[in-house]
């Protein structure tokens, strides 16, 4: 077996393990190379002051072509140069610092060693073996795709941000907010314990009968109508300009809740950073109230403040990578649009949840990324 047939193999296997600057697969090899930052320059400079052509890597006994008899032949070795050793490492992992670089080409060694071996006993033959071989191609394959898919997408010019952040001004508005958050339903008060007052109604309402279904489902019906109405009133005194903090207590004393208010100064907010169904707050005008916005939570009523834009500048790079994921998110959808396989149901059976397993394409997410659409989060 030809050394570079050996990288290739060895690529393969690695590959799926390994974590690229833009991508996080679901799962990482143990055979991964580890993580670590660039070397420094001292430490690169002082790699390079070897040559080239200079033996990097020697292991004694491993050679393509061993004694027949088994016996010790000292021209029996495999040099790996400089040259070979880093057009290795290009392939797998650009930069490798140092430690790095030792631990893979001790890694690199024994599986040398051991494919040479592999070969005097003829595993290197066969279809299992050539089946192997075909899905370590494809995996290379796939992964230099998906690295060739990100480079492009990441080559994102100033005038396509601008042009983005141009069209999706709305989502780079921030604003100070204000919010009472009004519960749906109401809690069934109970009683304190403590004083004999207290035991005296604890033990009557213990003694009271149970309400029945339709009793319990009228007592809530009712109380949910309590808090819309109460959402309502206090929507009309936060519009005559009363205190949004004492608003929120009343709204938490009737709900019968004894868990401190939320603050109703959120501070800063965008678009992006509110519900779906509440970010229309983001076009009241300064000292606007909303209406009351209604969810499966409860009611929900907003004062706008300050209101201002983001300056470029300062979400310049959450738009290129918004743009980036956008990107290779498309080309990947792409693609697997292009190719969706019909399955027999009669062999793999129903589907029943996502695919597992190795997927011939790793998943592509930058990492810190934000949500495709408009707008940093």
């Amino acid at each position: 077996m030809t050394r570079s047939v050996l990288a290739c193999l060895l690529f393969g296997a690695m590959a799926w393990g390994q974590a690229s600057p833009a991508s996080t697969p679901a799962t990482q090899s143990s055979n991964a190379p580890v993580a670590a930052a660039a070397p420094t320059p001292g430490e690169a400079a002082e790699a390079a002051k070897v040559a080239p052509d200079a033996a990097v890597v020697t292991i004694n006994g491993v050679c393509d072509n061993p004694p027949a008899d088994g016996t010790t032949d000292s021209n029996c070795k495999t040099v790996v140069t400089r040259a070979e050793f880093e057009r290795l490492l290009d392939a797998i992992q650009p930069n490798m610092p140092p430690r790095v670089r030792r631990q893979f080409a001790m890694r690199y060694a024994t599986a040398l060693a051991a494919a040479a071996k592999a070969h005097t006993m003829g595993l290197d033959q066969g279809q299992k073996y050539d089946d192997r071989l075909r899905l370590a191609r494809l995996q290379i394959l796939s992964t230099s795709l998906n690295q060739a898919i990100q480079e492009k997408a990441g080559q994102v010019s100033d005038a396509e941000i601008e042009d983005y952040y141009k069209n999706n001004l709305a989502s780079y508005e921030e604003a100070d907010l204000q919010r009472i958050f009004v519960p749906r339903t109401q809690q069934e008060p109970k009683p304190k314990a403590g004083t004999a007052a207290d035991k005296s109604e604890a033990k009557a309402t213990d003694a009271a009968p149970k309400l029945s279904p339709a009793e319990e489902k009228q007592r809530e019906k009712e109380g949910a109508a309590a808090m819309k109405a109460e959402a309502n009133k206090l929507h009309a005194r936060a519009v005559a300009g009363e205190s949004f903090t004492k608003l929120q207590l009343e709204g938490f004393q009737l709900g019968g809740l004894k868990t401190k208010p939320p603050s109703v100064k959120l501070g800063k907010e965008q678009r992006t950073g509110l519900p779906p169904s509440q970010a229309s707050v983001m076009d009241l005008k300064s000292g606007e109230v909303s209406p009351v916005i209604e969810d499966q939570n409860g009611y929900y009523v907003y004062k706008m403040g300050e209101k201002d834009t983001i300056p470029l500048d300062k979400v310049k790079d959450d738009i290129r990578a918004t743009l980036r994921t956008q990107r290779i998110q498309a080309e990947m959808q792409k693609l697997q649009q292009a190719a969706t396989p019909t399955l027999n149901d009669s062999y793999f059976g129903e589907e029943g949840g996502p695919m597992r397993g190795m997927p011939m394409v790793p998943p592509t997410a930058a990492p810190g990324s934000k949500p495709s659409g408009p707008g940093p989060k």
